[in-house]
């Protein structure tokens, strides 16, 4: 499958309280709908829309009801273009809501190249930790 679209419809970056310490960051990826989409231009394959949310959840602690601290969320979709046999395999399998390991695979790197960086400038606006590991400068001994 080939990347022919990507698009935001919705970002949203909340900060619930101030004073809890997050100790819990979840990232998580669902893929809320799949269609054809119709591009004029297109004569071989068959491009598919899928729509996706894409959120970060800070949490008080690890425990599944633990409170809010704070959230980012980007809701949009991707437009691949697909072989015609793979494309009616994939809505074969969406009609059950589910998708193979590969094709989740492949469009969860996409989601994750282009939200992660938006998301680690979003979180440093409204002071949350980075979901990202930073890489930081540290001075070797022998160097002091």
């Amino acid at each position: 499958m080939q990347l022919i679209g990507f698009n935001f419809h919705n970002i949203k970056a909340e900060k619930h309280s101030i004073n809890k310490p997050i100790k819990n960051i979840n990232t998580d990826i669902e893929f809320t709908d799949i269609e054809k989409e119709k591009i004029e231009l297109i004569k071989d394959g068959e491009p598919l829309k899928f729509s996706f949310k894409f959120s970060i959840t800070y949490q008080e602690s690890q425990e599944k009801n633990a409170d809010k601290i704070g959230d980012v969320t980007f809701q949009g979709n991707i437009i691949m273009l697909a072989e015609k046999e793979l494309s009616k395999e994939i809505l074969k399998l969406w009609k059950k809501k589910q998708l193979s390991p590969q094709v989740r695979a492949g469009l969860s790197n996409i989601l994750l190249r282009r939200c992660s960086p938006k998301a680690v400038v979003l979180e440093e606006d409204i002071n949350l930790p980075s979901h990202l590991p930073i890489p930081q400068v540290q001075i070797q001994k022998d160097q002091q």
